[in-house]
């Protein structure tokens, strides 16, 4: 058995984060590092990469909706969301989505999102830390089995 750092134990749920810029630019992207950072789900903390396309669109508007993905999901949106750069490709085309009353998209497949404002960022390394007040929450799929790391690793989707 390898020896992993204790990070490496925990098991995060995968998120798709989508916004949309003041000028209607959308993008999407893979995110594990979200969690709920008040009682009764009021806020959430969101970690977007530095150089992402995603982090671009989310200062400029301060608005992103948080997609909970499901497993049947995980072999078509972790190349295409999580490999990819919205700079260079259209990452909506065959993906299935809607967009809310603020024009920001949401991934119709996923169990559901999280409309959200965000309130403030602090520097985190090479992520950024989003907070964001959850103006609604929104139920598509419950029925569906939520996606995590563990099962992209177990999968092969994603390095150990």
């Amino acid at each position: 058995m390898s020896r992993k750092t204790v990070l490496k134990h925990k098991n995060y749920d995968v998120h798709s984060v989508t916004s949309v810029s003041p000028l209607g630019k959308i993008n999407a992207n893979i995110a594990t590092w979200v969690m709920q950072s008040a009682m009764q789900g009021k806020f959430l903390t969101v970690a977007l990469f530095k150089t992402d396309y995603t982090i671009q669109l989310v200062r400029e508007s301060m608005i992103l909706n948080v997609n909970l993905l499901a497993q049947d999901q995980a072999k078509k949106l972790i190349p295409k969301l999580g490999r990819k750069s919205g700079l260079t490709s259209n990452k909506f085309i065959n993906l299935p989505f809607e967009v809310d009353e603020r024009g920001c998209p949401f991934l119709t497949e996923a169990i559901g999102y999280v409309q959200c404002k965000c309130v403030g960022s602090i520097d985190s390394g090479d992520h950024e830390l989003f907070v964001c007040e959850v103006l609604k929450q929104v139920t598509l799929n419950p029925d569906k089995e939520v996606l995590t790391n563990n099962y992209l690793r177990e999968n092969g989707l994603v390095r150990g």
